[in-house]
């Protein structure tokens, strides 16, 4: 059996405790082998969760022995994406990122460029592709049980009207903070993916929460090439939720409500090798048709260690990454535009690029 590839992985906050650390431990052919942190109480975390992994204080630790590695995972704040990303490519090393990829357009395709240049491979933790109420709205779109679909409506929401500390609460456009950046690098990803290549951009984006320096209550519509709408909502004052998803054909709809259950699982110390991973009950099972003929649909099994899986794949046998990184170039434009439409308060055509 080949030796495990060894992963270093800068940052070990929610993104790099929650998501990153276990789903790398669970993958076959990949060893957290190193963890990069300062922070004391992180440190311990990590030591406690991760006993076979080195703690490293500064990434430049790394990149002075870049032998020791075969993967990198930034998991940093925002601001840190690129500059980490572009050091651990010029230390040839093949490279995740946490989304979004980058700040601005501009900054993740030169960055993704340079990954071209240097023939060192490159790709985005774009992991709600991996959501079970996702797969199961793809599935029903692609084999056509919908019929042709006029609108997609997708919602992650929240009621936290107080501001709790963090980066992400910091004004700063190198921050790429907010929830337009944080949840709309989701459910602007998952629209493309799903109906592809948008055409103009609308937006509503709000600070609602006293002291709000960053936008906590934003709406996006997309119209797609193919004559879909997509109308997104993401905000932390929302009291009552809205349906999670829902996808309206004119044969047939389909609805869910709940988000996906592997992050609260993975928060609670689950893990992906476990049975039943991914799985929701009946009583959650979205409903396909049309009111006063409803069925409920088995949710697909949330699969976010595919993600990892492929990226081992990858390494190994030069099979694609699984997320292309110009995908998440194109949604940090989409952002971009959707900030710029609220700010001017018009629809924005999409440049077209070759």
């Amino acid at each position: 059996m080949a030796e495990a590839l060894r992963v270093g992985l800068l940052g070990y906050g929610l993104a790099g405790r929650v998501f990153h650390a276990p789903l790398i431990a669970a993958t076959p052919g990949l060893r957290l082998d190193a963890i990069v942190t300062r922070d004391p109480q992180r440190r311990e975390q990590a030591r406690q969760h991760f006993p076979d992994a080195r703690l490293v204080d500064d990434a430049d630790e790394l990149w002075r022995t870049p032998d020791a590695l075969d993967l990198v995972v930034v998991a940093t704040p925002n601001r840190q994406h690129v500059p980490m990303a572009r050091a651990a490519l010029a230390a040839g090393l093949p490279v995740v990122v946490d989304k979004p990829l980058a700040a601005t357009a501009a900054e993740g395709r030169a960055l993704v460029d340079e990954a071209t240049e240097r023939g060192v491979p490159l790709t985005v933790f774009q992991n709600r592709r991996w959501d079970g109420d996702f797969l199961t709205a793809r599935r029903l779109v692609e084999q056509g049980e919908l019929g042709r679909v006029l609108r997609f409506e997708s919602r992650f929401e929240r009621f936290r009207p107080t501001i709790k500390p963090g980066w992400r609460e910091l004004a700063g456009p190198e921050e790429a903070g907010g929830a337009l950046f944080d949840l709309g690098a989701h459910l602007v990803d998952q629209a493309v993916q799903l109906f592809g290549r948008v055409d103009r951009v609308y937006a509503e984006v709000d600070r609602r929460r006293a002291g709000a320096a960053v936008d906590d209550d934003a709406f996006v519509a997309l119209t797609h090439a193919n004559g879909v709408h997509s109308h997104l909502w993401m905000g932390a004052v929302t009291a009552q939720l809205g349906p999670r998803l829902r996808v309206l054909g004119d044969r047939a709809g389909y609805t869910t409500y709940g988000l996906d259950v592997q992050e609260a699982a993975l928060h609670d110390g689950g893990r992906p090798d476990q049975p039943g991973w991914g799985e929701v009950p009946p009583e959650r099972y979205g409903l396909l048709g049309v009111d006063g003929e409803l069925r409920p649909v088995p949710t697909e099994p949330g699969a976010y260690q595919s993600f990892y899986q492929q990226v081992a794949a990858a390494l190994r046998d030069g099979t694609p990454m699984p997320v292309d990184p110009r995908d998440s170039v194109d949604t940090v434009e989409l952002i971009e535009l959707a900030h710029r439409s609220a700010d001017e308060g018009v629809v924005l055509p999409v440049p077209t690029r070759p």
